[in-house]
């Protein structure tokens, strides 16, 4: 690998480092989460700031704006990006970054990378665009473009991952990310492979490519040698400003490369988030890994409560249904247990064909349905946490959590504690009563099945 002489990065400059957009919640905590506990501290809106709220977050080293796109189709984004993306460059950080999910979860009609793409490089610039998505430290890798997660340490091309190959809104089909994204966009798509990068190759390897007029270049990621070259790559030909496009592997992969470079400290370890004496988690996961944690949370002191997310094809038996579900959960805090709110267990759960054949029958919009439910955990989280007066909350699934988030009125967070890899447990800043609020914004896919009773409190989650 090329050597990284410290005469031609002498100090990481000052302000923003990184300006990000994540294309969901959780995988938007998950950025701050890198960043935050490699000693950068950094600060996520939950939607576009004012200038006022900026100004409260002025020493920042990354800021970041999460939202809802990965739910939201080709037309949303085109009225939706341009602005938020305008937002970011007046940031004038020398990385912008628009943040997709790990596992890559996107398609032509909902939550397209390929379309942010296309608007990110015209209102952001920059001659090239790299694309990290493989973190080892979250069990994801790349090899000559093919995509890879594991589950319990047993890994999967992820057109054959036993999660995201079922996945009921973005299945993958092609577990190659040039493949992948070519069903997206006609921006040309290139690779640095990880052969290249170990044999020393990856700087002529990279020039091939943009010679070649691949303006969106993916770079390889298996190992920590692979992670900190890749962070190399796009530190060193940045330029004025670089654009690029990723999971929080494109964070990982920075870190490693200023640590390797002597441009930042060496890792320093992080406490775990004292106990709270309860707490209230709401689920809208269908994830399978989800559905193991729920069984855990509730042979160790959490209280169950099944919404049936049929009656949110209708409003006024899903306000019915809301209400019932926030009577239990007070009833079960009153009782001395957890409540944890839940619409399915599972992908294998009869709730979720019994959802998708409701919407059917109602002729509804699956995504405004969606919408809805996510809504209504989020009002029953609001009303439990502030008639119990809970200082911790957890929210469950990734579009679930921007929907619910929305919906507490928190506009920002910043990282407090560990829990797991891409869920960390957050402070939340909000003009009411949710402000100071600890919070985590967990994704289908992430935490060991000990996960809700870890956010819970007493012992961190790796």
């Amino acid at each position: 690998m090329s050597p990284s002489p410290l005469a031609s990065a002498p100090r990481l400059p000052g302000g923003p480092l990184i300006a990000f957009y994540g294309d969901d919640y959780t995988g938007s905590s998950a950025v701050m989460e890198v960043l935050s506990f490699a000693g950068l501290p950094t600060v996520l809106f939950l939607g576009p700031p004012t200038p006022a709220q900026l100004a409260r977050f002025q020493d920042m080293r990354a800021i970041g704006i999460a939202s809802v796109a990965r739910a939201q189709p080709p037309e949303w984004m085109d009225a939706q990006l341009p602005p938020v993306f305008e937002q970011l460059a007046l940031l004038k950080a020398p990385i912008s970054h628009y943040k997709v999910c790990s596992t890559f979860d996107s398609a032509p009609h909902v939550g397209s990378i390929g379309r942010a793409a296309e608007i990110g490089e015209r209102v952001l610039g920059g001659d090239w665009h790299p694309l990290i998505v493989g973190a080892p430290a979250i069990a994801r890798y790349q090899a000559f473009g093919n995509l890879f997660a594991a589950i319990d340490g047993t890994g999967y091309r992820l057109d054959r991952h036993p999660v995201m190959a079922r996945h009921p809104v973005t299945p993958m089909a092609e577990a190659d990310v040039r493949l992948h994204l070519s069903r997206q966009t006609d921006m040309p798509v290139g690779l640095v492979d990880f052969v290249a990068m170990k044999a020393g190759r990856a700087e002529q390897q990279l020039a091939d490519q943009r010679a070649a007029g691949a303006r969106l270049i993916a770079l390889d990621v298996l190992d920590d040698e692979t992670l900190a070259e890749a962070g190399r790559l796009v530190w060193e030909h940045r330029g004025e400003r670089l654009f690029a496009i990723g999971s929080q592997g494109l964070e990982y992969a920075l870190v490693a490369y200023w640590r390797r470079a002597g441009l930042l400290a060496p890792e320093a370890p992080t406490a775990p988030p004292a106990r709270a004496a309860h707490i209230a988690v709401v689920s809208g996961s269908c994830s399978p890994i989800t559905a193991v944690q729920i069984d855990h949370a509730l042979a160790n002191g959490f209280e169950g409560i099944r919404l049936d997310a049929t009656h949110a094809v209708d409003c006024q038996a899903w306000e019915r249904e809301i209400a019932r579900g926030t009577a239990a959960a007070l009833k079960a805090l009153e009782a001395g247990r957890d409540p944890l709110v839940f619409t399915a267990s599972g992908p294998d759960d009869p709730a979720v064909p019994a959802l998708s054949h409701a919407i059917e029958a109602a002729g509804v919009a699956p995504a405004q349905v969606n919408a809805r439910i996510g809504d209504g955990l989020g009002r029953v989280l609001d009303e439990v946490v502030r008639r119990a007066g809970l200082t911790r909350a957890v929210i469950s699934g990734g579009d679930t959590s921007g929907h619910a988030g929305m919906t507490l009125g928190i506009y920002a967070v910043t990282a407090l504690a560990p829990l797991a890899p891409g869920s960390p447990l957050c402070r939340a800043y909000a003009e009411g009563a949710h402000d100071g609020l600890e919070i985590a914004f967990k994704g289908g896919q992430m935490g060991r099945p000990d996960f809700f009773c870890a956010a819970r409190g007493g012992a961190a989650n790796h």
